[in-house]
This record gives structure tokens, sequence and C-alpha cells, in this order.
């Protein structure tokens, strides 16, 4: 079983249309709505390649119940936690060019709050065999919160895998996460490197077992104690590249609970999150090309390279890239 945590999930809208005019009326062609978050698409993923993957972290209002009404109907086990604020929405419009989304910050979360979750998270990491813990931190959460979770879920021999940014990401690293999945942009805010193989070393030195690192079109890359690999795809796919991160972050969790080689296990990852780009909304994919792109994928070795600067900026890196 695989446990994501999702402390800030969300209401996805997804509004499809030819082309977006700023300033002016824009007639929506499809609109699609479901329960969403990082870790509520990577339980998607996780779904419809057939692992079983439990639904944790905080909802509430009238958008948390849509929110978990959703999930049900996607037959995902959930245990999310209800508290008192508003679960959040986010907006993603997408052209046939590109996507642009919208997310609101997500609703306080009191002290009581956090302690109740903390309780449940403890029962349920006994028979997991990875925690992925993905996204933004609400309102209210302190600093130190993936930290935390890292922490007892290593306590319980439960490998973590983090897909966090800014603060979030940094603050964890010395807990020491199994894996952490920056982006391009996170990856350079938290080390100040625009280098992905020597931020991808930073982040390692101050903390994390591995690092894979989402370069977009380029595939991704990775940093581990065994060696360090770029996964290539053939190029560049059209689509909607919301959720892509999300596939990749499945297919590396199932790859920590299998045991996969990494080599193989980029592969998979960098195969699942371009077929995530040919689907129409986030926690999906498109089968038939992630069987295709199994063979396309190219995998590089890279070679070391010497970096004596400080492993990473201070934890007031500011965030960025997707909740």
């Amino acid at each position: 079983m695989i446990l994501t945590v999702t402390l800030n999930p969300a209401l996805d809208l997804t509004y499809r249309l030819p082309a977006v005019r700023l300033h002016a009326g824009n007639r929506v062609r499809d609109v699609r709505q479901q329960a969403g978050g990082k870790g509520v698409n990577v339980a998607r993923v996780l779904a419809a390649l057939g692992r079983t993957a439990i639904v944790t972290g905080l909802a509430g209002g009238p958008t948390g119940q849509a929110l978990r009404a959703d999930l049900a109907a996607a037959a995902l086990h959930d245990e999310l936690v209800e508290v008192a604020g508003e679960t959040r929405r986010t907006v993603a419009v997408a052209d046939d060019r590109d996507t642009t989304v919208f997310l609101e910050p997500g609703p306080p979360v009191t002290a009581p709050e956090w302690r109740r979750f903390l309780a449940h998270y403890r029962r349920l990491l006994p028979g997991t065999a990875v925690a992925v813990l993905s996204g933004s931190l609400p309102p209210g959460l302190p600093a130190d919160a993936y930290a935390v979770l890292v922490e007892l879920a290593r306590a319980h021999g439960v490998p973590a895998v983090l897909d966090a940014d800014g603060p979030a990401l940094l603050g964890a690293l010395p807990a020491g996460p199994a894996v952490v999945k920056p982006n391009a942009h996170e990856l350079a805010a938290a080390t100040g490197t625009g280098d992905p193989v020597r931020g991808a070393e930073r982040l390692r030195a101050a903390g994390a077992a591995a690092v894979v690192a989402s370069l977009g079109p380029d595939g991704l890359l990775a940093a581990t104690a065994e060696g360090r690999w770029r996964a290539r795809p053939p190029g560049a796919l059209p689509g909607n590249p919301t959720g892509a991160g999300d596939s990749a972050v499945a297919a590396l969790a199932l790859g920590l609970a299998d045991g996969t080689p990494w080599p193989e296990r980029l592969r998979r990852a960098a195969a699942l999150s371009a077929a995530t780009v040919l689907a129409p909304v986030a926690g999906q994919y498109d089968a038939e090309a992630y069987r295709r792109l199994l063979d396309e994928v190219r995998i590089e070795p890279l070679e070391p390279q010497p970096d004596r600067s400080g492993p990473c900026r201070p934890p007031t890196a500011q965030p960025g890239g997707e909740p």
C-alpha cells in the first residue's frame, strides 16, 4: 500500500477552449471538475496502474464534501481528516497552445486540527510501503510540517517521497526523505544554481537520499547514491502538462516500493510523465502512449561534477511551481 498525503487538496476545475483572449469574454468548450491536489493525482495514477493507494490530508466545508464525493466516485480510498475551513479550488484554463492555472491558498489550519491529523497519520503508517508527501502547505501549518511527517514515517520504517518547494522542501531535507522531486524552477530557487546536476547534489548534501528533477520536455534527471542519470523522452508532446510531475512521483513511489533499479525506475517515471501530457486532466495518462514511450525514453548516465559551494540557500528561499 502507498499512502499519499495532500495537506492542501483542491477541487480542480479544468476549462478547455480553442484560444484564450485576455481581457475579453471566452466561451469554454469543455468543463471538468474533480478532486485534486498533487497527492490526489498521484493516487489516481497509482490506482490506474493497478496499485492500492490511500488518500489522506485535510479537507473541509462544502468544497471539501464535493472533493470527497469525487474520491468516492473514483473508488479512491478516502482517509482525509475534516477541518473547519473551506477546501480550496484551482482553475486550469487549457487552450490549444498552453495551460494557465489559478491557485487559491487553502483554508487556515488550527493547531488542534494539525495534532489530530498527526495522530491519524501515525495510525495509517503500519502496513504502508511508501509515504508520498505532496504539494503546498495550507496557512497555519508549521514550516517543519513535512519534516515531522518524514521523521514519523522513518520511525515506522517507511521511506518518504517528497514533492514540495521553497521553505517546505528545504525544511524537510534534514529529516532525510528517500526521494525529493523538484521541478527545474524549484530546484534553482532552492539551491541558487541553474545547473540541475549541481542543484540536485546540493539537495542530497542537505539530507535527501535521492533527487529527481523534472526538466519539462527535457525529461528527468536523477542524482542518487548509486549514480546519476538523465531520462530523455523522444520529444516534446502537445497537450496539458498539469499533473505530469505527479505521474512521475507515482512511478518513483512504485519503484521505491518494488525495489526497481534506478535507471528503469527513471525510465518509467519519464514515460508516465510524458504520457500524462496527452491526457485531458491531471491524474490520468494515455496508456497506449505510456507503453510506447517505455521503449523510446533514453537513459543516459551522467558523470559526477565537483561542487564545493554550500548545499542550499537558507529556508527563506521563495517558493515556486505547482501546489
